[in-house]
């Protein structure tokens, strides 16, 4: 077995594979965090060249941006989602992290959150399959909702092209199994407790597919003991109040991602039983 770490969009990343060739798992990893490291350089907000950030800037000007079939396709499953989800999945509601800076100790105004409320909606958002356009000024895409879990799939794909048959890809937290172990029948991973950072709530045997979770615990605001988590709601601009963290296991890490991200969106009872439907 070998195993490889790295830090990528945002967390601890690491590679773990079974093969028989040091050089070619040396090859393997290589070419699955460089992949991992392209997809966070073109769709990273927070780097001045990326897509992202282009499309951003051109938000307002009359002017689409081109797109390559990537991002046309991931653009194209994100509208899927939003459709399936009732407008909850929504990549242009990342524009309320202006009013809300979980490190600041406080609560935005009711007025900061109203006034970015007409830069959110999928439905507003001009595309084809060669551009898109924001047509308000303003307005942002985020891809943070879905391109760690799609960079995990596609580190997953160049592993597979590479000839491995069996690793677990794990992008803080977001995770692809290839096959299994030898002699296991799947690959041991702990579900964090979402209160107590050293506790495990749960254990499972991943098979292959993907493996995604979704929490309000990480970044979120005490206030009046009242908590506030980082999981905004697409219509209102403030945090969700329903399940505290979801854990979904689909046969790819973007649909389990995105899965969890609309469960934490709805209230509890109904995202339990959502949940059920889907599987």
């Amino acid at each position: 077995r070998f195993e490889h770490s790295f830090k990528a969009m945002g967390g601890p990343c690491r590679l773990r594979l079974e093969l028989d060739d040091e050089v070619r798992a040396e090859t393997a990893i290589a070419v699955a965090v460089a992949e991992v490291q392209r997809l966070e350089h073109k769709y990273s907000r927070y780097l001045e060249d990326s897509l992202t950030r282009q499309i951003n800037r051109a938000a307002g000007t009359g002017k689409p941006v081109s797109l390559d079939s990537e991002t046309a396709g991931l653009l194209n499953y994100a509208d899927t989602v939003w459709r399936e989800s009732d407008g909850l999945f929504d990549l242009t509601s990342g524009v309320f992290r202006r009013a809300w800076d979980f490190k600041s100790g406080r609560c935005p105004e009711l007025r900061e959150i109203e006034a970015l409320l007409p830069l959110v909606g999928w439905e507003l958002v001009q595309r084809d399959q060669d551009s898109v356009y924001l047509p308000r000024a303003g307005m942002e895409l985020d891809f943070g909702g879905c391109v760690k879990e799609y960079a995990a799939d596609s580190a997953a794909m160049q592993l597979r092209r590479h000839g491995v048959v069996s690793a677990l890809v794990d992008l803080a937290g977001d995770m692809v199994a290839i096959g299994v172990p030898v002699g296991t029948t799947g690959w041991p991973v702990g579900i964090r407790h979402p209160a107590e950072k050293d506790r495990a709530v749960a254990q499972v045997l991943l098979p292959e597919g993907g493996l995604a979770s979704s929490g309000d615990y990480e970044r979120c605001l005490e206030i009046d003991s009242k908590r506030y988590g980082h999981i905004l709601h697409p219509r209102t601009g403030w945090p969700a109040h329903g399940l505290v963290a979801v854990s979904v296991l689909a046969g790819q890490c973007l649909v389990a991602g995105s899965s969890a991200t609309i469960a934490m969106l709805k209230p509890a009872g109904e995202a339990l039983d959502w949940l059920d439907k889907l599987g």
